[in-house]
């Protein structure tokens, strides 16, 4: 959960109001009465790192740990204010200031229920009066956000034009050594051809909630894409998940159904069906951390030969850095097994890695840089060219979000793809470029 400007000057106002009423213990060694005052001038990161390397040596000490509860509120280290103005309220329990501190630590870590009864006891226990009206607006803020976390209703609708330099994802040469028959010319529709083309998007999701830990949860979209002068490659995909979600504290977990449809010139190319199992941690308003796992049938209508079962793992980093810079990471692998017998040449294992940041340039601009890899080894020798598919296929993409107004995004984004495989009629490269304009409900 993360805070936002007028929360974080809430709780500096709840700062002052207790500082000004001197309720750190009036007695300090010299070098907790420093960082209290580093903490007082706008220096809490300073403060906090003078502390930290004492903590172990004076966990227990009232004094010291309220007061670098302070400075590690204030620094964004919230995990580690939970543990120091736990220690507090243990020994001193009606130390009020370390009891309201507690509160908003446990907010800012996604513990809204604790961080409402902590500010309500503080508050209770005779808080300034100045303290108190503060910790009204921030139990008010409270108020917000667990709205935020009640049954809600969402949709889109986007549409967007681009430019698509290979459209079928073909190589670039049409002459091609085969060593079963020799040397063939691939048709038209297989080698490289660009495109420019529209697509049209809309999606709906929604979160309807059972209690304060399960909720049911839901989405579904829709996307077509139509391309000027190669109408054989349009295609449109539908994607349904449905399932549930159980929170306790900072975890949430999700188990659901998962369907997709994906239609290639005019009919179905693919189905799959499937699992999805994921796990999500915030650590504190600053980190998130994940993992998931996810297991389908792949169906192909048309090819039954090519029919599998895919199974990924994977796990997921993402953390908010000073300057309005947000940096995400993830690795993964897995495998798609084939169903049919005598076609290990169909099947491969694979993994992969994501990267990306994204920096806020001002209030309705922010920018942002992905790289995707994924490398896939085949089971066994293709029966045309005689060799083991391996595939090395990497993805950069460089965009802009900009927010025009309330609830519109329009995002210019330039990608390029590059798969390097082992057989030649896979080796292709792709560049895209899409303006893209997207309502939100």
């Amino acid at each position: 959960m993360t805070l936002h400007l007028p929360m974080k000057r809430l709780c500096a106002a709840v700062c002052a109001a207790f500082l000004a009423h001197g309720v750190v213990h009036a007695e300090m060694d010299d070098l907790v009465r420093k960082a209290l005052a580093m903490t007082e001038s706008g220096q809490a990161r300073q403060a906090y790192d003078l502390l930290e390397p004492h903590e172990v040596r004076r966990a227990g000490d009232p004094d010291f740990d309220t007061v670098f509860g302070i400075a590690a509120n204030q620094s964004g280290e919230h995990a580690r204010a939970v543990m120091a103005l736990e220690r507090v309220t243990i020994v001193q329990p009606g130390n009020t200031r370390a009891r309201a501190e507690l509160g908003r630590a446990m907010f800012a870590v996604g513990d809204s229920k604790s961080a409402r009864t902590l500010l309500e006891q503080a508050k209770a226990q005779g808080a300034p009066a100045e303290a108190a009206l503060t910790i009204d607006q921030f139990l008010r803020a409270i108020d917000v956000a667990e709205a935020q976390m009640r049954s809600s209703i969402k949709a889109y609708v986007e549409l967007g034009v681009g430019h698509d330099s290979n459209v079928s994802s073909g190589p670039g040469n049409p002459n091609v050594a085969v060593p079963v028959i020799g040397g063939v010319v691939l048709g038209a529709n297989s080698v490289k051809r660009d495109a420019s083309f529209a697509n049209l998007g809309a999606g709906v999701s929604g979160r309807h909630v059972l209690d304060s830990r399960w909720s049911i949860v839901g989405n579904a979209s829709l996307n077509k894409r139509a391309n000027r002068n190669e109408s054989v490659f349009n295609n449109d995909q539908v994607n349904l998940l449905g399932g549930v979600s159980y929170r306790v504290d900072r975890q949430e977990f999700t188990l659901a159904a998962v369907y997709e449809d994906y239609h290639y010139n005019g009919s179905t190319n693919r189905t799959q069906r499937g699992l999805v199992g994921e796990w999500a941690y915030r650590i504190d308003d600053q980190r998130e951390v994940g993992a998931y796992v996810q297991w389908s049938r792949l169906h192909y209508p048309s090819q039954t030969l090519r029919d599998s079962h895919r199974t990924v793992v994977g796990g997921s980093y993402a953390q908010r850095l000073q300057g309005g810079w947000l940096a995400w990471g993830g690795l993964y692998a897995g495998t798609e097994n084939e169903s049919a017998s005598g076609v290990a040449h169909l099947g491969h294992s694979l993994g992969g890695l994501r990267l990306g940041v994204q920096k806020i340039i001002r209030n309705d601009v922010s920018g942002f840089a992905a790289l995707n890899y994924e490398h896939r080894s085949y089971g066994g020798q293709d029966p045309i060219f005689l060799v083991k598919r391996s595939d090395n296929q990497t993805t950069l993409a460089l965009g802009v979000n900009w927010v025009p107004a309330r609830s519109w995004r329009i995002t210019p984004q330039l990608s390029h793809i590059r798969n390097n495989s082992s057989i030649v009629i896979n080796d292709y490269d792709r560049t895209l470029f899409s303006v893209t304009a997207r309502k939100e409900f």
